[in-house]
């Protein structure tokens, strides 16, 4: 996979431990997969505009924060929830 994918990934990782999640509760809270979860933050899986989305949304950052975390490694202000903005309905 290309650069951006895997720091894309590892972005995501650090945002998700930082939050103190597991991958199943960001994949809850993003309505998303938890193995799918784990393909993104292994830079395995290339994550479409709505997954990146949904990932900000859980996060309660913009996609822009998303991004831009992702291409300069440096430490993401997150909002002082620990719970997602808008969590994705239970199934």
């Amino acid at each position: 996979m290309t650069l951006i994918v895997r720091n894309f990934g590892a972005a995501v990782r650090r945002l998700r431990e930082l939050q103190g999640w597991s991958q199943e509760q960001l994949a809850e809270y993003a309505g998303l997969n938890r193995s799918y979860v784990g393909e993104i933050e292994r830079g395995s899986a290339i994550a479409s505009i709505v997954t990146v989305d949904k990932l900000a949304r859980a996060f309660g950052v913009s996609i822009e924060c998303l991004l831009r975390s992702s291409s300069d490694q440096a430490g993401v202000i997150l909002p002082e929830a620990s719970a997602p903005i808008n969590p994705a309905p239970a199934s």
